[in-house]
Formats: structure tokens, C-alpha cells, sequence
């Protein structure tokens, strides 16, 4: 009997950050241009909340994701490169997860967005 790996193994891909994105625009510009440049958070995001809820879990926090990349991110570069992802996006990841799933809805808890 073959036995299903303890952890995930994420795809690790360097980060990049976006130029002439400034403190001035909104959350979601900085967010949507940070996107833009690293499609493939969403993509673990969205293997690490299939794999949760494979697991049988009803719901899954966006902050447990972001811990869990952050930890695949610092093995996968063995520490040498920083990992600088914005915790200010993470309800714009879930909104994006969402679109792309909406029958995760009841998976994730999502507040209305207070700044733009």
C-alpha cells in the first residue's frame, strides 16, 4: 500500500515585487501588480485549501496558508532569500480563491473590506 506524503511539496518560484508600486496607491493596486508578477501564490494557495479540505476540513484561514508558504518558501530557498509577502493581501487571496471556487464559500470566513 502506497502511503500519501506526510507534507505537500509546493512548487517554489522566487518572489518578485513590483517597481513603481508605491505606499500612495491602494491595497488592492499593490496587490493586483504583486499578482500580476507571482500568479503562482494563488495557485499553492488554492493546492493548499484543496488539500485541507481533501483532509476533511471545514474551514481553512487564510493567515495558516500564508504561514505554511512561508515555511515551504524558506526551505525551498534554504533562508537565502527574504520572504516578503504582504499580509495586507491576504483577504484579497481569499476573494481571488473564492472566484475561483465559489463553492469554498463556507470554507472561508470573509469580513467586509475596510480599506480599498
Amino acid at each position: 500500500m502506497m502511503m500519501e506524503p506526510l507534507q505537500l511539496e509546493l512548487p517554489i518560484t522566487p518572489l518578485r515585487h513590483p517597481d513603481s508600486v508605491g505606499s500612495e496607491v491602494s491595497i488592492q493596486e499593490r496587490f493586483e501588480a504583486f499578482h500580476e508578477l507571482n500568479p503562482w501564490i494563488c495557485d499553492q494557495l488554492e493546492t493548499l485549501t484543496a488539500d485541507c479540505i481533501r483532509h476533511g476540513s471545514k474551514r481553512v484561514g487564510i493567515g495558516m496558508l500564508f504561514e505554511v508558504l512561508r515555511w515551504q518558501y524558506g526551505r525551498a530557498t534554504a533562508g537565502q532569500e527574504p520572504w516578503r509577502l504582504n499580509n495586507d493581501f491576504r483577504s484579497r487571496y481569499v476573494r481571488l480563491l473564492l472566484e475561483r471556487h465559489p463553492e469554498w464559500a463556507a470554507v472561508f470566513e470573509t469580513r467586509r473590506l475596510h480599506r480599498p
